[in-house]
Parts: C-alpha cells; sequence; structure tokens
C-alpha cells in the first residue's frame, strides 16, 4: 500500500525551515526509540510544511498492520487531511500537536496516543520549538485512503500552537472559537499576557452577548476590518467564513457592500486577498453574477428600494437638495441602492447588518449611521441585534467607536421603546 494512503501528516512555519536549513548529513539525527530514516519522498512531502522523515517498520503483509515512524523537524506539519478507515498515531518523542477540524489543538507528548476515527479532518506535527516523532499505524489498511486537503498555514498554526489557546488561562469556549475562527497571529505566542486578555474577551466574553448566529459574527466582523484596513482580522474572518460554510458569493458580497460606504480605495486589496484564498480552496473565478438592474433600470430600482426602506426621507432628500447637488442623490439611488444594496446573494436584513458594522468601525459617520439604524428596523433587526453586533465588534473597533454607535442607537431606539 503506498505510503501516501496511510501517513496523515503536518505543514510547517515556513520562515523557521528557511532561516534553518539542514541536511541529513549537516545535523545528528533526532535522538528516539525508532529508526529516523531517509526524507520524506516527494510523493509525501507535497502535503507537508517543513521538512520530515519517514522508515516503514513492519513489512510482513500477512500481518495486515502497517507501521510507520514519522520524524518532524521544528514547525513542520502536515495538510488538513482525513482517512476513510481511522488512523493511531503513537508518540514517541519530542512535542508535537493533533488538531481536528473545528476544535481546539492538542498538545502531544511521548507516551500520548491519539485516535482517529474514520473521515475526521484533521492534522498534526511538530511544536515550533521542538522535534517530533510518532508511529502513525493504519487502520483497516485493504480500504484505508487518505485525502488530502489545503495546507495549515502560518497563521493557522501559529494560533493552534499559542501557548494561551492551549492553558488553563484561555476559557474553554474562547479556545473554541479561537480554533474554529483559525484566530490568532505570531504575537499569540510572543505575547502571551496580550493573547490572554484579547483572547478570553473577543472569544468568549463578547460572544456570551446577544442570540446572533455564526454568519452574523463572521461578517460583520470581517465587513468592520474592510473599514478599518485591517488586513490581518479581513484574513482571520476569511479563514472563519470559509471554513465555516460561508458560501463565497456570501463572502463576496460582504465586499461588494463595502464599496459604496468605505469606499474602493479601501476594498480593493482586500478583492485580490479573497480571490487568492478561493483560489487556494479550488473555487472557481469568477463566480456567479449577482446584479438585478440594469444601467436602464438602476435609478428607478434603487430609488423604490431606498423608498421601501427609509420611507418619505427620501423623498425630502430629493426635495431639499440644491440643484448642483441632485447628481449625488441620484448615485446614492441609482448606485449606491441600485448597483450594490440591489444585489442578490445576501438578503436585505444582512446587507444593513454590513452597513451598520461598515459606519460604525469606521467612525465620524453618525449622521449616516443613525440613518441605517432606522434601516436596520425595516430590514427586521431590532434594538437587542444592533446591541449584539456593536458588542461583537467592540474588541476590533475599540471603545470610543462602540459607545458612539450605542448612543446613535439610543437616540434612534430610545430604551423605553
Amino acid at each position: 500500500m503506498k505510503i501516501i494512503t496511510i501517513l496523515a501528516t503536518l505543514v510547517t512555519i515556513t520562515t523557521a525551515i528557511a532561516q534553518n536549513p539542514h541536511t541529513m548529513n549537516e545535523k545528528e539525527h533526532f535522538q528516539q526509540p525508532f529508526p529516523q530514516g531517509a526524507e520524506n519522498p516527494p510523493v509525501n512531502a507535497q502535503y507537508f510544511i517543513g521538512q520530515s522523515y519517514l522508515t516503514q517498520l513492519t513489512h510482513d503483509e500477512a500481518l495486515n498492520c502497517p507501521v510507520y515512524n514519522v520524524t518532524f523537524e521544528p514547525g513542520c506539519r502536515n495538510n488538513w487531511h482525513s482517512h476513510t478507515g481511522g488512523q493511531l498515531l503513537l508518540v514517541t518523542a519530542g512535542r508535537g500537536y493533533y488538531q481536528e477540524q473545528g476544535c481546539p489543538a492538542r498538545e502531544l507528548l511521548p507516551g500520548d496516543v491519539v485516535e482517529i476515527a474514520p473521515d475526521v479532518v484533521h492534522w498534526h506535527g511538530a511544536a515550533p520549538d521542538s522535534w517530533f516523532a510518532h508511529l502513525a499505524v493504519t487502520c483497516n489498511p485493504q480500504t484505508n485512503r487518505a485525502t488530502w486537503l489545503g495546507p495549515v498555514d502560518d497563521a493557522q498554526y501559529a494560533a493552534a500552537t499559542a501557548e494561551p489557546a492551549s492553558a488553563a488561562r484561555i476559557s474553554p469556549e474562547a479556545a473554541r472559537n479561537i480554533a474554529a475562527w483559525q484566530a490568532g497571529e505570531e504575537w499569540f505566542r510572543s505575547d502571551p499576557e496580550l493573547a490572554e486578555i484579547f483572547g478570553n474577551f473577543a472569544f468568549d466574553e463578547t460572544q456570551r452577548y446577544g442570540d446572533i448566529d455564526t454568519k452574523i459574527r463572521i461578517l460583520t466582523t470581517m465587513a468592520a476590518a474592510v473599514a478599518m484596513q485591517s488586513d490581518a482580522v479581513f484574513r482571520m474572518t476569511l479563514r472563519a467564513a470559509l471554513s465555516g460554510g460561508i458560501t463565497p458569493v456570501e463572502i463576496r458580497e460582504t465586499l461588494y457592500q463595502a464599496v459604496p460606504y468605505a469606499g474602493m480605495g479601501k476594498v480593493a486589496d482586500f478583492i485580490g486577498t479573497m480571490n487568492a484564498a478561493f483560489e487556494a480552496a479550488g473555487v472557481r473565478l469568477p463566480l456567479d453574477a449577482q446584479a438585478t438592474t440594469s444601467p436602464d433600470d438602476r435609478l428607478e430600482r434603487g430609488l423604490a428600494l431606498q423608498r421601501t426602506m427609509f420611507g418619505e426621507q427620501i423623498d425630502r432628500m430629493y426635495a431639499a437638495s440644491p440643484e448642483n447637488q441632485l447628481h449625488i442623490q441620484r448615485a446614492l439611488s441609482g448606485n449606491c441602492f441600485g448597483d450594490y444594496v440591489s444585489r442578490g446573494g445576501l438578503d436585505i436584513r444582512m446587507r444593513e447588518l454590513l452597513t451598520f458594522s461598515i459606519l460604525a468601525a469606521q467612525g465620524g459617520c453618525e449622521n449616516q449611521l443613525r440613518g441605517h439604524i432606522r434601516g436596520n428596523l425595516a430590514a427586521g433587526s431590532d434594538k437587542r441585534t444592533l446591541l449584539a453586533v456593536i458588542t461583537q465588534l467592540l474588541p476590533y473597533i475599540g471603545y470610543p467607536r462602540t459607545l458612539n454607535a450605542i448612543a446613535c442607537i439610543n437616540e434612534v431606539i430610545p430604551e423605553n421603546d
């Protein structure tokens, strides 16, 4: 049986390997109970980040129990993958990690046993600062096949191996959400105190408030990241969206919705990041079109949508606008609402929640924010929903902009209402 059908392996921090290039002739073997073997052959190495080694320990086919010793240099890990027949990992030396999709990573030390059920998507590999070795035992070898998926990128690996994520100081709920959102950068490890404070607040405390679903949490945070020009937060939400079942169209429409409210100057770079992630995930581009208007009817249909959401206020805005500024009112109707807000892929309620998030995150848009709080009410959201969204955004946008948004909410929707 090919080794590729047996092993479940990890991806590495490529920078660590680049800074410390070694070959088998340049360094001693890692001390462990079983032979280290030669470098993993290309047929297997293509599914690893970093350097790994492999040796087969059992050869009698009559025993029907293939066992391999797999050794990882520091930071080395294999791709996300699964086995149709399951697998056993018996840890023999060093320190490593094992993670199932949607779950926190588990630290592995000598003597640990990992039982991997059939078809469970997972990865495993070395800690950033330690060699690691385990025996890989193939279960049900006659029918066991491996399905290899995408790599565990640097951010995912850093989040999984960050000390606070596996320590008692991070709450179980925060650790679960950190893993599900594939959150965390290098500073999660280098700055454990900040990781503890931010991790518990952003991924536990604030997420307890309100009953908004995970899709709203991820996409509103993504919209705020675009408004703030935060590449790190955008990439985190992009990973969370792709791994959490949010469709590519919904992700794309979140960025498109930001164009009229934040400007293409803030959105353009994120379009490239998004499309690169889509292509890496095997998503074919371009995605299906979602336009519902044409150049001939965009103004008429956009104006109708405005009136549906904001009522007579739209006509008053047109009536009060000086002649030399009417073109802006028409642009709001035809471009903002006709070209963007009317698109498919997201319903109007979600689009208004995204707009609320974009305006709140930018700051200085309180007049427009009040208007779109009313738009959110018209679209079916209530005060509790808006407070839940702004609470979700608080760790990312800070207290001044959060408090400004809450003041606008209270002005439009007084507590006694």
